[in-house]
């Protein structure tokens, strides 16, 4: 046997690895599977996912293989193995917390009902604004937190640009989030008001900077494109224990909220707020979430105020509002 066959031995074995893997999770899903398409959606993504996994995999080992050195080579190969194992390990994580998700809503197809003429234009939604989720024009709510990378502050702002989307005219609200006075995050959201003061949720271009630098619009999406579909960011009228998409592009934006209580009490740098909504707020992209969702408080005729991430302790607080 040759040096260079010897080589390819953890490729083969970790080629067994994987299709043995996604065997035994496919027969999982198979174990799991129920009549429901919305647990059919998540088995889907698995495969998708898992596919995914084994293509970054092999790729690279093929990078592994052109390296002369063969030690390079072997620890290029190992490493490629423990991606590997990790990426099975959150497709599994998130297929099981899409299931988790899918028991909550108890929802068959996720199919809002999308009619242009049940929708307030937002000169009307402003002057008839969602008690938990106001949008006004001119109206800059600012937000502070410590972080592990520095201090944070939030600036969103409702502007007085507006997005037609699936035939409704959205308000364009900016939201930056500056790190240690860094822009790390800049993004254009775009909600919406029906007719019975609901706030709908219909997209975002995300645009993301590592040292002042753009680097990516991961996080964006707007419904109607590729799938997307818009979800509820607020309903007028909030009820304990009701689980609801805020919006929904598989694998990319899938954040979901539960309304836990009515009537809570808080205060923060900007005042002390009673009879708060609080809801949990979690995705399955990041399944930790579910145990541990982020608690988000919104007070009545000013909005979201309060935020606190169970994972990771970090507490985002409302400093100042600016009225137009």
């Amino acid at each position: 046997m040759t040096l260079s066959s010897r080589v390819r031995v953890p490729e083969v074995r970790a080629a067994i690895v994987i299709a043995a893997a996604t065997g035994v999770l496919c027969l999982q899903s198979v174990t799991h599977a129920r009549p429901n398409p919305c647990d059919t959606v998540a088995k889907n993504q698995k495969k998708s996912d898992l596919r995914a996994a084994s293509a970054e995999f092999f790729n690279a080992v093929g990078k592994a293989q052109t390296f002369s050195n063969i030690v390079d080579r072997i620890e290029a190969i190992a490493e490629a193995k423990d991606s590997l194992a990790e990426a099975i390990s959150e497709a599994n994580d998130r297929f099981q917390g899409r299931l988790e998700i899918c028991d909550r809503l108890d929802e068959s197809y996720y199919e809002p009902d999308i009619d242009p003429s049940n929708f307030m234009t937002p000169e009307d939604a402003a002057e008839n604004p969602n008690p938990y989720w106001p949008l006004v024009p001119g109206t800059t709510t600012i937000f502070e937190a410590e972080t592990e990378d520095g201090p944070e502050r939030i600036e969103v702002t409702v502007t007085e640009e507006t997005r037609e989307i699936l035939g409704v005219e959205c308000f364009e609200v900016i939201d930056t989030v500056y790190v240690d006075d860094e822009i790390v995050e800049d993004t254009r959201d775009w909600y919406a008001v029906d007719v019975d003061g609901n706030v709908w949720y219909f997209g975002e271009i995300t645009l993301n900077y590592e040292d002042g630098k753009l680097v990516d619009i991961e996080g964006s999406w707007e419904a109607g494109v590729d799938g997307a579909k818009p979800g509820i960011a607020m309903f007028a009228h909030p009820e304990i224990g009701r689980v609801y998409r805020q919006e929904f592009l598989l694998g990319e934006a899938e954040d979901i909220a539960e309304v836990h209580a009515l009537d809570e009490s808080v205060e923060v740098p900007f005042g002390a707020f009673d009879h708060c909504v609080l809801t949990h707020e979690y995705n399955p992209i990041a399944p930790e979430l579910i145990d541990l969702p982020e608690l988000k408080y919104y007070a009545p005729g000013v909005g979201f105020v309060l935020e606190l991430n169970m994972l990771n302790g970090e507490v985002l607080e409302l400093v100042e509002v600016i009225a137009p």
